[in-house]
């Protein structure tokens, strides 16, 4: 089932979120849940805070040639246990603020650790676009956007467009 994504600004995407106690039916639902609605955005990325649950969940498919299988992946309780020097920047956007694009750097090589679904340990290291992505999809369990790595003026900017765009679909009902 698809889930409506919050829009920036709204409060929950700025809040920290809460361990995932246990690995439960529900928990599993959420994961099916969300990983449809990303791929409707369509996206690569999405976290529990962006469908308004305060949970340390995300779940990300970084494979966008369809020659490729996907590669559908839910993390809970993910946590960045190391970060290579080298850094890449890349030109990143998010579901709860779209059409709106900047470039942010970051650590080009991570390893993360996470519970899976299936409740058991997960360890990886990510590099390119995946790596990118999970540490973006991290700092939404942190109440932290992309947008919170730009400059000030650049920020306000597109916090005034997207406030500007909550108010039409407002009132487009």
């Amino acid at each position: 089932m698809k889930r409506p994504i919050l829009l920036h600004p709204d409060p929950r995407l700025k809040k920290n979120c809460l361990p995932v106690e246990a690995v439960s039916a529900e928990v599993g639902q959420l994961a099916e849940d969300m990983l449809a609605t990303m791929y409707d955005a369509p996206g690569i990325g999405l976290a529990a805070p962006q469908v308004g649950v305060m949970q340390r969940l995300l779940v990300m498919d970084c494979i966008k040639d369809p020659e490729q299988s996907p590669r559908p992946m839910a993390m809970l309780n993910p946590q960045v246990t190391w970060s290579s020097e080298d850094v890449s920047v890349y030109e990143e956007g998010c579901l709860s603020i779209p059409d709106q694009y900047a470039e942010v750097t970051r650590p080009a090589i991570v390893r993360v650790e996470w519970l899976g679904l299936d409740g058991k340990p997960q360890e990886e290291e990510f590099e390119g676009l995946w790596a990118t992505c999970v540490q973006h999809e991290i700092d939404h369990l942190n109440g932290k956007l992309f947008i919170d790595y730009l400059g000030p003026l650049k920020r306000q900017m597109i916090t005034r467009k997207m406030e500007k765009l909550k108010r039409e679909l407002a009132r487009r009902g």
